[in-house]
């Protein structure tokens, strides 16, 4: 009876293991993590996700959080937000955080940073509208720099103001004093981190698993 349920386990998850690219025995792993989170139960809110003590001093917190319930990251070209994941949505984002595996072409490669880069993109594009607003860039630096207890709110949001100005010059180039910048499209916004190892410093360790280490086994 114990090889018939493992058949069955293999079988049920093989096909999200091809379409996220962890191995069967990480998922193994990370469906005990769910189950842990989730006090046994079928799906997970974000109160479960909210309960991680790991998480109370991030200053991302929030936007971790959603993420894993914003359906841009669930299924391709659909905006908005669940209540409630079941295990393989939560795969599906945890897979955005798995370093890419030993041997890919580099066609695959430009592919998985695209899709790593677009998660990151859609945690600070909070409306949807494909578009960084400088009201959604300034939140996102506030929020970084006031809680890092360094700086008050005033001098984060100036900070968040200069920079953003140095992102229109960036990928606009000259703009005039009264010229209104509307923000950074998903194209910017790889233009402005073409050099960002995004391999190295996209991990997640809040869930007592280091993702860092979860890499495809293919």
């Amino acid at each position: 009876m114990g090889a018939s349920q493992s058949v069955r386990t293999e079988h049920e998850f093989q096909d999200v293991a091809d379409r996220t690219g962890f191995s069967l025995e990480q998922i193994g792993n990370l469906n005990k993590r769910f189950r842990q989170l989730s006090k046994n139960e079928e799906t997970l809110s974000r109160q479960d996700l909210a309960s991680i003590s790991a998480l109370d001093n991030n200053p991302l917190r929030a936007q971790i959080i959603n993420a894993f319930f914003d359906k841009r990251n669930l299924r391709e070209n659909e905006a908005g937000t669940v209540q409630v994941i079941g295990f393989e949505e939560f795969l599906m984002v945890m897979s955005h955080f798995r370093p890419a595996a030993m041997h890919i072409t580099e066609e695959e490669r430009e592919k998985l940073r695209r899709e790593k880069l677009r998660f990151v993109f859609n945690m600070h594009d909070t409306d949807s509208d494909g578009t960084i607003t400088l009201e959604e860039y300034r939140r996102a630096v506030e929020e970084l720099l006031s809680k890092a207890g360094t700086i008050g709110q005033e001098t984060a949001k100036a900070i968040a103001d200069a920079a953003m100005l140095e992102v229109a010059s960036t990928t606009r180039g000259k703009m005039e004093p009264d010229e209104f910048y509307e923000g950074i499209t998903f194209e910017n916004f790889l233009q402005i981190l073409k050099t960002f190892d995004i391999e190295t410093r996209m991990h997640i360790r809040f869930l007592n698993m280091d993702t860092a280490t979860m890499r495809c086994g293919k």
